[in-house]
């Protein structure tokens, strides 16, 4: 399918794994009602195989022994309309990232690629969402925790700093890292109440429902009464959840 193709460094076999990946996604996405009509059950083995030119192809297995490159698997074709075909889709798509890493490491093993380079390969190909994960949405997904979880961990830094002082004692190297990273993340943060500027010497307390700073004095929040406080809410957030 691909004779006289033959990538020879890790970065050309790369191209050449993200060729034949955009050609399979592509195949089972934006192109999968064409894809799955030509998957007849009554035609014999088919393989879906995806190429460099990000183009893919349902085709009988070469005929060759052994084959030029690794196959695909065979007879996709056989399960089409013995499966769901959601269900079905996700079989051949876990089969294609089989057959990607197969195909980019015979390059590597024909090309005498060292353990250096094969791990250098391997991470690269490890950077990018699997078909799999394409196409069952798990890539979405995976993205969207990680972006509330970068967000979480940011609510979460400013709840628990609650935010310029605490009431316990830290010791003097962490007090001074705290400041630091206090002074990075409030320096140009102004009081919701007064409009003033964050001073590090001066306790800070963040509404929970506005995510706005509020200087402690201002909204009447000490550090020890800030301990037992789950979700602040500041005293416009209040007013407005109290009205009718």
């Amino acid at each position: 399918m691909d004779a006289g193709y033959n990538p020879r460094t890790v970065e050309e076999v790369f191209r050449d794994f993200k060729g034949r990946r955009a050609g399979l996604i592509k195949a089972l996405t934006a192109d999968v009602e064409e894809f799955f009509q030509q998957c007849d059950p009554d035609k014999e083995n088919l393989c879906l195989y995806g190429f460099p030119s990000e183009q893919w192809e349902v085709n009988l297995p070469a005929e060759e022994v052994p084959p030029e490159l690794p196959e695909p698997a065979l007879g996709i074709n056989f399960a089409r309309d013995g499966m769901q075909e959601k269900d079905w889709l996700s079989l051949v798509a876990v089969h294609s990232d089989s057959w990607l890493l197969a195909v980019a490491f015979y390059f590597g093993a024909r090309f005498g690629f060292d353990k250096a380079d094969r791990k250098r390969l391997f991470n690269m190909i490890n950077d990018l969402p699997t078909v799999f994960e394409v196409v069952t949405g798990a890539a979405k997904k995976q993205q969207k925790e990680k972006s509330s979880a970068s967000n979480h961990s940011s609510n979460k830094s400013k709840s628990n700093s609650k935010a310029g002082k605490s009431s316990k004692p830290q010791p003097k190297d962490e007090e001074e890292g705290l400041d630091e990273e206090e002074d990075e993340e409030h320096g140009d943060t102004l009081c919701g109440a007064c409009g003033e500027n964050y001073g590090t010497d001066e306790f800070w307390i963040c509404c929970d429902v506005c995510e706005k700073w509020f200087h402690g004095k201002c909204v009447k929040i000490t550090p020890a009464r800030a301990e037992h406080i789950k979700q602040y809410k500041c005293p416009t957030c209040s007013n407005k959840r109290a009205r009718p």
